[in-house]
């Protein structure tokens, strides 16, 4: 479903676009992925709606079957490319988890801004994404996915994604009808 209407309080979401993520082989190039995101996260700010900036710095405690969790990034694994430039006005987030809500304060943190849809973009398509997309339905936000401003490691499995999962749990659409709906909107 393509992207019907902006809500009066919207935020972008930004999914794990940090130096140790980006650089590694992905479906679509990373590089693309990164200047959309920056772009959106520049019509959001001067439109003065939120950005959210997550990275992930670890994995969940629990049993896996991959193997132990034992994790050494170099020093700056975790920091967000600078292409992003943060602002202070940006929510960041950290999380130890696949998605973006469990075990953060993401949620409490968009309610206290009134925020009712997200506008999620990142990697990889089929885990951060995916995972903070269907606990922002389960919590009752309006979910639209920038399909060209995502990627994944996996063809099919974004594929599967973009094409089958989120129309069912959102509306889909891209990066140019994101910019055109926000320049149409009345300004905050």
């Amino acid at each position: 479903m393509p992207l019907t209407t902006l809500d009066e309080e919207a935020a972008l979401i930004v999914i794990d676009l940090q130096k140790g993520i980006v650089g590694l082989p992905t479906v679509h190039p990373a590089a693309d992925v990164v200047e959309r995101s920056a772009k959106l996260a520049r019509a959001f700010r001067e439109r003065r709606l939120p950005v959210t900036l997550v990275n992930v710095s670890g994995a969940a405690p629990g049993r896996t079957d991959a193997g132990p969790r034992k994790f050494s990034f170099p020093a700056d694994w975790t920091d967000l490319v600078p292409e992003l430039n943060p602002q202070p006005s940006d929510l960041l987030i950290t999380k130890q988890r696949v998605g973006a809500f469990l075990g953060t304060s993401l949620d409490q943190l968009l309610r206290q801004r009134g925020v009712t849809q997200i506008f999620m973009t990142g990697v990889a398509t089929s885990f951060g994404v995916e995972s903070t997309a269907r606990s922002a339905f389960d919590l009752g936000y309006n979910v639209v996915f920038v399909v060209d401003a995502m990627t994944d490691r996996d063809a099919e499995a974004h594929r599967y994604c973009t094409e089958k999962l989120f129309p069912r749990i959102g509306e889909t659409t891209n990066t140019e009808e994101v910019l055109k709906t926000l320049q149409a909107s009345p300004a905050r």
